[in-house]
């Protein structure tokens, strides 16, 4: 016997094997010398047929024949016939556990598990009992939500959610930055909102059995943003330069999105803003009536200047005090996290220096204090309150809000439309015979609309106006 070639772990289902290799290698280096190679059984050769012969075609080119130490296969044309019979049989033995496999995994799918590997977000354990679950990775799960909500809100593109949340640690599994490809197919994956989807295997929306990083509203909000069904202020292929207002007005009569096209004439094209719904006749306004008409509706929305100075005061005032308190919270959280890093320290040093815990205790019990630290960083982000310019903000804000016709009027396709986002979250409704309308106005009107029924004592906010300055 010249040589062993001995693999251990590798699948005889695929001719990429390293010890195969090497065999081959030998048996051409060889040439001349290596008669026969002799394997144990056919399939543990190969499993596929058509690699067993071409595997064997390529040995006999070297010279080499190749015999199984327990069945009877030879150069006769019955030892032949038995060679193809047994090969045939591997690759039936083979597809048929393949079958098994994929029916196993399909029914545990339908049964709410989750049979492949954890995506970002998510990692395996082994429970006590020897079952393998998947939970939340406390380190890159409350990434993967952020992601969900920066996104979800439509004011972010996906190159933008994806810088921030690089920054913020969250990476693939090799340690590698993610790809653009890479993020657009996680907010994809209905996984996240505990939802498990194999399209291949007509297995949709099943409940897992596992728990989700973010509601389903949220992966769905998510997804009517990718696929351009939810208002969003960022550049998305259904906006067109000349209609900023298409899609961003609704019909007021039958609920459809209000679309803009150019019409042939005779002598010249003309632009209209009309109902997608071409059985509705509410909606049929060329271009420059509409956006004046819109325009002067934005007019109609500016505030008295005085109840924005006093909206003004009000901010400065609560921003102020929310500081205060604002650090008083977060010095507690550091606090708990410098102790829990403390207790994190002495376990490292009594199972590396003392040696006196286990290693199974010492990952558990670190497994437990990293998920803590993590958690008490997600309070103190929510406590910290973001140091930003409040003067300039509120600066800023007043601009927008007491110049708004004239800032749309001037601005690009982008910046129109994200005035609008900022001023109608829900858009705006829109016939010919009742003009523009909203049923939700920003939160700027809203809050100045309590400042309005303070000071004046007026009814209600709900239907609030602005009123026009004088």
């Amino acid at each position: 016997m010249a040589r062993v070639f001995v693999e251990e772990g590798e699948s005889a289902k695929t001719a990429d094997r390293t010890k195969l290799l090497e065999l081959l290698d030998y048996c051409r280096d060889n040439k001349g010398n290596v008669k026969h190679v002799v394997v144990y059984r056919i399939d543990r050769f190969s499993r596929q047929q058509y690699d067993y012969i071409v595997l064997a075609a390529q040995l006999k080119k070297y010279g080499v024949t190749l015999k199984s130490a327990t069945e009877p296969i030879s150069d006769d044309s019955t030892g032949k016939l038995m060679e193809h019979i047994l090969s045939a049989f591997a690759q039936f033995d083979n597809d048929v556990r393949s079958e098994r496999t994929v029916a196993g995994m399909r029914a545990a799918l339908e049964s709410g598990q989750w049979t492949f590997g954890a995506p970002i977000g998510y990692r395996r354990k082994t429970e006590p009992s020897g079952k393998d679950i998947m939970e939340p990775d406390p380190r890159s799960a409350p990434l993967v939500k952020i992601a969900f909500e920066l996104y979800a809100t439509g004011l972010h593109t996906k190159s933008e959610v994806l810088r921030k949340i690089t920054a913020m640690g969250l990476c693939a599994r090799n340690g590698k930055k993610l790809t653009a490809q890479t993020f657009q197919e996680l907010l994809r994956k209905s996984i996240y909102a505990g939802l498990i989807s194999v399209r291949s295997w007509g297995i949709e929306r099943v409940k897992g059995g596992f728990e989700p990083l973010v509601s389903e509203e949220l992966f769905d909000r998510v997804q009517d943003v990718l696929e351009g069904r939810a208002l969003a202020v960022t550049p998305h292929q259904h906006n067109h330069q000349d209609f900023p207002l298409r899609r961003f007005t609704i019909c007021a009569d039958c609920g459809l999105p209000i679309t803009g096209s150019w019409s042939k004439g005779r002598a010249q094209r003309y632009a209209y803003y009309r109902c997608r719904n071409r059985n509705c006749l509410s909606v049929k306004v060329s271009k420059d009536h509409f956006e004046r008409e819109f325009a002067e509706f934005l007019s109609g929305m500016r505030p008295r200047a005085e109840y924005v100075r006093l909206f003004r005061e009000i901010v400065l005032d609560v921003w102020k005090r929310k500081q205060g308190d604002a650090k008083g919270v977060s010095g507690t959280i550091e606090q708990r996290i410098k102790e829990i890093e403390g207790k994190r320290q002495k376990l490292l040093e009594a199972h590396v220096y003392q040696k006196t815990l286990d290693p199974e205790l010492y990952r558990s019990e670190d497994d437990r204090l990293t998920q803590d630290i993590a958690l008490a960083r997600m309070e103190l982000h929510e406590a910290q309150i973001e140091q930003i310019d409040i003067e300039g903000v509120l600066g800023f804000a007043e601009t927008v809000i007491l110049d708004a016709r004239r800032l749309w009027m001037e601005g690009t396709l982008d910046q129109r439309q994200r005035l609008q986002k900022a001023l109608f979250p829900k858009g705006v409704t829109y016939s010919n015979q009742t003009g523009f309308g909203t049923t939700e106005t920003s939160l700027f009107f809203r809050w100045l609309a309590l400042v309005q029924e303070k000071k004046d004592g007026l009814a209600s906010p709900t239907g609030f106006e602005p009123v026009l300055s004088a």
